[in-house]
């Protein structure tokens, strides 16, 4: 997130996120994890009553083998969980996320309603602010009570027309995965329609539900100086909500956390609208500026990804959506480092996700400096195992969903 949550990825579109393996905990070890993240919880916010805490913790988990966050550890847990985030370089605004605590809503129809409101809130207007909303937590032995299918809440479909892509290829599994549940496509594919909803709880069958169009924000992308580039006819959504990473605090997993930051001109422009197996629009802009493209050591691709990411900034400050470029974040995020630095904390880091294509080799501090590799700690937000049928046709590269989209 400015969330890469994030959602690097990021930044916007994620607030972190790196790869736990799925299964349950013993007793032991989420007894052992609970005791860390409270005695971190009443640490850092000088809290007294700490022993008294952690015993009463220690005999739910024993009798239940889980426990109940209360708001305020809930709230703090996320907050830390996106400081932790190794792959986020926006995490400079850690300690602002609005948590919205839901954990108590668990029908289809009514995780729906919030996750429109998610999208009201967060938006706020074009000015993003980032939000997590919290569901129920996963049950200690049968797993998620809430999940949904989508990587992010608002995603373009990916359609695969005989041997042509339309769309984004990342989403063909997921579109696919829809039509089977018995959702009703635009009569005519085209490359940016919205996927829809699927929401699955540990009561009821997994469900397609319609996305809020109206809670949409769409920038359409020009630039300063080439007329042309608005032919193209690319748009781009304005809120990264990445929905399927699990949010563990504390030994306790919350399968459906749905957050977001805002985005890094640099997703839209080098990821989502540049990468060969995404959009694929260098050679599109190529052409428009009437690049050699026969010769790669010409370096037309980095020209025409520049434009691209020029276009992106440019659309989104004259439509008044809040984005970054990759100079002020590299600039914020060495004050979060220097700030984790005086409170006596490591600052993790994933150097490659940390550092994006369009300029950042100039961007000294970020780019050459080094970060604790260690497995970041809990709390935390972890990457799910991708079921088969939402892997896109294409091989990603770097995530199953982007680089640098959470």
């Amino acid at each position: 997130m400015t969330t890469n949550v994030a959602v690097g990825q990021q930044q916007a579109e994620c607030l972190g996120g790196t790869a736990l393996p799925p299964g349950s905990s013993s007793i032991e070890e989420v007894t052992a994890a609970a005791v860390e993240f409270l005695s971190m919880y009443y640490a850092e916010r000088q809290l007294q009553g700490a022993a008294e805490r952690i015993a009463g913790v220690r005999e739910e988990v024993a009798s239940t083998g889980t426990y109940w966050h209360t708001p305020a550890e809930l709230a703090y847990g996320a907050r830390v969980a996106w400081r932790h985030s190794a792959r986020c370089i926006g995490r400079v605004r850690w300690s602002g996320l609005m948590v919205r605590d839901r954990r108590t809503v668990t029908l289809v129809a009514d995780i729906a309603v919030e996750l429109a409101e998610h999208l009201r809130v967060a938006d706020n207007g074009g000015r993003v602010r980032p939000v997590i909303t919290v569901f129920a937590p996963d049950h200690p032995t049968t797993g998620p009570r809430a999940r949904l299918w989508n990587d992010q809440l608002i995603r373009y479909c990916g359609w695969q027309l005989g041997d042509r892509l339309l769309g984004d290829p990342a989403q063909v599994g997921m579109a696919a995965a829809a039509l089977r549940l018995g959702w009703q496509p635009p009569s005519a594919p085209g490359p940016f329609d919205l996927l829809p909803w699927v929401i699955e709880t540990a009561d009821e069958d997994p469900t397609v539900v319609q996305l809020p169009v109206h809670l949409v924000r769409e920038v359409a992308l020009t630039h300063p100086r080439y007329g042309w580039f608005a032919e193209l006819g690319l748009r781009w959504y304005a809120l990264p909500v990445i929905s399927n990473m699990r949010l563990r605090i504390g030994g306790v997993d919350y399968s459906c956390a749905p957050f977001n930051g805002h985005y890094l001109g640099d997703e839209i422009g080098s990821r989502n609208l540049s990468d060969v197996d995404r959009y694929d629009q260098l050679r599109a802009v190529a052409a428009g500026l009437e690049l050699d493209t026969s010769s790669t050591s010409a370096l037309w691709r980095e020209h025409a990804a520049l434009v691209i990411n020029q276009a992106v900034l440019h659309s989104f400050q004259a439509a008044g959506v809040r984005i970054s470029d990759p100079h002020t974040e590299s600039e914020l995020f060495m004050r979060f480092c220097a700030a984790e630095e005086r409170a006596g904390r490591p600052v993790y880091g994933d150097w490659s996700w940390l550092n994006g294509s369009v300029g950042w080799a100039a961007l000294h501090a970020v780019h050459h400096r080094y970060y604790d590799i260690r497995t970041p700690p809990d709390p935390n937000f972890w990457h799910p195992t991708r079921p088969s049928f939402l892997r896109p046709t294409l091989q990603d590269r770097h995530h199953p969903t982007g680089r640098r989209e959470g």
